[in-house]
């Protein structure tokens, strides 16, 4: 958390999903009288929503809110989820609750790293790691499964697409600093083992070797998933 509410935290990814989100609203021309945003740290998403007069609440998984259990109120018009929903340990129940705590005709968008994300990175440990590979990342989630979740969830006219946002860093602890600082580590229970010397090191030529002039090309999906509740 501490790392996160620096200045100078890194916040790409967070920014995109905002702009994304406002996009879809003014696209969609929905007008929300409330709305509920979830692990949207930065107060961006809030400040644009409240200039046009929407009531907004803010809530944080990192302060103690829990996804997986129903929300405290509900009625909202709209309930934006930002990078935190990937994590939970049952998704189709967290998006039933949110699902629940929408008022009829209201809007969830919910955004967050999907599968293919970080390429370079799973290569990269792979290598280090060998003939006994260990888990290092939590499992994610592709358009497919977003899909069948949002049915299983009884979302109405559901939508799930994704995106890619490419980073470029000059080293692979560059990359992993900036994956900490925004709360993108493993969530795994059991992590896989430390590296040691030799296989760091393997580690980081593997991921300086696949890029170019110094700065190595790290890629983030980002899948969406919005859908209506009737």
């Amino acid at each position: 958390m501490a790392l996160q509410r620096r200045p100078d935290a890194p916040r790409y990814l967070l920014d995109d999903m905002v702009e994304d989100v406002l996009d879809r609203i003014g696209f969609l021309r929905i007008q929300p009288r409330s709305a509920l945003i979830v692990g949207e740290w930065t107060g961006t998403l809030a400040t644009a929503l409240s200039a046009q007069g929407v009531v907004t609440t803010s809530v944080d998984p990192i302060d103690g809110f829990d996804e997986e259990q129903p929300l405290p109120s509900g009625g909202f018009d709209l309930i934006a989820s930002m990078g935190t929903l990937d994590t939970v340990n049952d998704l189709p129940g967290a998006l039933i609750h949110i699902r629940n705590a929408l008022a009829p005709g209201g809007l969830m968008i919910a955004s967050f790293t999907g599968a293919g994300s970080l390429p370079v990175l799973r290569a990269a440990m792979l290598a280090a790691d060998g003939e006994r590979p260990a888990a290092r990342i939590h499992p994610q989630i592709d358009v497919r499964a977003g899909g069948q979740l949002l049915q299983r969830a009884g979302f109405a006219d559901p939508v799930i697409d994704s995106r890619s946002l490419d980073v470029a860093f000059r080293s692979l602890g560059g990359l992993v600093a900036d994956l900490r600082a925004q709360g993108l580590s493993s969530v795994l229970a059991r992590s896989g083992p430390p590296l040691g010397k030799a296989a760091l090191a393997a580690a980081r030529a593997g991921f300086s070797e696949a890029g170019t002039d110094g700065r190595t090309v790290e890629r983030f999906e980002i899948l969406t998933l919005s859908g209506w509740r009737k």
